[in-house]
């Protein structure tokens, strides 16, 4: 099981000791996507309608049920205002857990304690949250791999960490999904799977531990 050390650690340390102990606990499926998939990966194209500025502020939520102003957001609010479109919300989901289970996860932002304003938006915790409450699938190279509704997560280069959705609408050669995310301009429909090195791979749907 992924465990933080018992010292804060930089993100390019909790990027190499989270590749060393990811375990895939399930396996890639070309079957169809299921329901909820299709309205999770709908959820996340909706979001490339509108303009957001990339706005990562410490911001006061509510809660449950807080978000920054629809028209701010990071990565990371791309995957939770789609689920949140579906009624998962993964303020409380990622409070909840890391309020039962803190030590399992990174001390790279120098808190001792869950903060439900600002940790369902970081990237590294939504990476352990989804290893340890959903699927846990294989990184690969391999586009069939990927279908619409799953979560990747990117090293974008010393240990800076991103996510997305996989969604419903192919590239121009339909070889492979694209992808929703924001890295810096607005949720955006990119082909964008294999543009960084995939750190994690996640399919959610029910807060069930796996």
């Amino acid at each position: 099981m992924f465990a933080a050390p018992a010292r804060a650690e930089t993100r390019a340390g909790f990027v190499a000791r989270w590749l060393k102990s990811y375990r895939p606990n399930a396996q890639t499926s070309s079957a169809a996507e299921s329901d909820f998939e299709r309205r999770l990966s709908s959820a996340a194209f909706a979001q490339t309608e509108r303009r957001v500025v990339y706005d990562p502020s410490y911001v006061k939520l509510a809660y449950p049920g807080g978000d920054v102003p629809a028209d701010r957001g990071v990565c990371t609010d791309v995957v939770v205002r789609a689920y949140r479109a579906l009624g998962v919300d993964l303020q409380v989901g990622v409070h909840e857990d890391m309020a039962a289970h803190f030590a399992e996860y990174p001390p790279i932002y120098g808190r001792r304690a869950p903060d439900p304003n600002i940790d369902h938006r970081r990237v590294p915790n939504l990476m352990v949250f989804f290893g340890r409450r959903g699927k846990t699938l294989p990184i690969t190279q391999d586009a069939k791999d990927y279908r619409p509704g799953d979560v990747v997560a990117w090293d974008l280069g010393g240990g800076v960490t991103h996510v997305g959705l996989v969604v419903d609408r192919k590239d121009a050669g339909g070889a492979r999904w694209l992808i929703v995310h924001n890295i810096g301009l607005g949720p955006k429909l990119e082909d964008g799977l294999f543009s960084w090195k995939i750190i994690g791979h996640f399919r959610y749907e029910t807060p069930g531990r796996r």
